[in-house]
């Protein structure tokens, strides 16, 4: 076989990472699986594994079709550490719903790093004018930015499960009174404030009156004075 010139090798090297990856998660996801009650996230899961799986054999043809191989240490290392963690996940939490909503954020930390791999193998494939590596990695990154979306949702609806499972509802309301008390207050604190500027215009109307009056006086008073000095 050919030695592979360094574009090549590079692209290797980075689509054997990505599926060494692909393999880690195919073992974790079979165990998140059967802790996941049966639903649409169960459902999901579910489905992602199989995409996961297509991930992982789309990346083998390609590597050899580059001229790599060897990569089947990548899976016997990364469904080594899946298993090593797998029964870490098992002891996360009380709740069935808590357990879930530990799996799903590993799930979307997962998802994101696998998000990065790919859009690094999209910008390199591009560059380096190998088209089709560069749809490979394209394609693969927008099915895990759908399943990062879904897990998004998840996260927020399992964090609500697990407050109204394990939280009280008494300890669940909010703290309406002191709101209360404060919008009290600065009404009371708005209407000491305008006191004054009421007393301020009947001050200036009172003043103006005045004014008024003495001029009134005085237009009286000027015709009298201009008859006395005719006479």
């Amino acid at each position: 076989m050919a030695e592979m010139n360094e574009r090549d090798a590079k692209l290797v090297q980075y689509l054997t990472e990505a599926y060494g990856k692909e393999q880690e998660l195919e073992t974790a996801l079979q165990a998140h699986i059967l802790m996941t009650a049966k639903g649409p996230y169960r459902k999901r899961l579910q489905q992602h594994l199989k995409e996961t799986k297509s991930h992982a054999r789309t990346l083998d043809r390609r590597i050899k079709k580059l001229g790599g191989g060897g990569h089947a240490v990548q899976t016997v290392v990364a469904k080594a550490t899946a298993a090593a963690k797998g029964p870490l996940h098992v002891l996360r939490g009380d709740g069935e719903r808590e357990k879930m909503l530990k799996n799903a954020k590993t799930e979307y930390f997962n998802e994101h790093e696998e998000i990065a791999t790919y859009l690094a193998i999209e910008t390199l494939a591009e560059k380096v004018g190998d088209k089709e590596t560069a749809k490979l990695a394209r394609d693969i990154r927008r099915e895990e930015e759908r399943m990062a979306r879904f897990l998004e949702g998840q996260i927020k609806s399992l964090s609500r499960a697990v407050a109204t499972e394990e939280i009280p509802a008494s300890q669940r309301r909010p703290a309406r009174t002191s709101s209360r008390r404060k919008a009290g207050g600065s009404r009371s604190k708005a209407k000491g404030k305008a006191k004054p500027a009421k007393s301020k215009s009947k001050a200036a109307k009172s003043k103006s009156k005045a004014r008024s009056a003495t001029k009134a006086k005085r237009k009286s008073r000027s015709p009298k004075r201009s008859s006395t000095k005719r006479s």
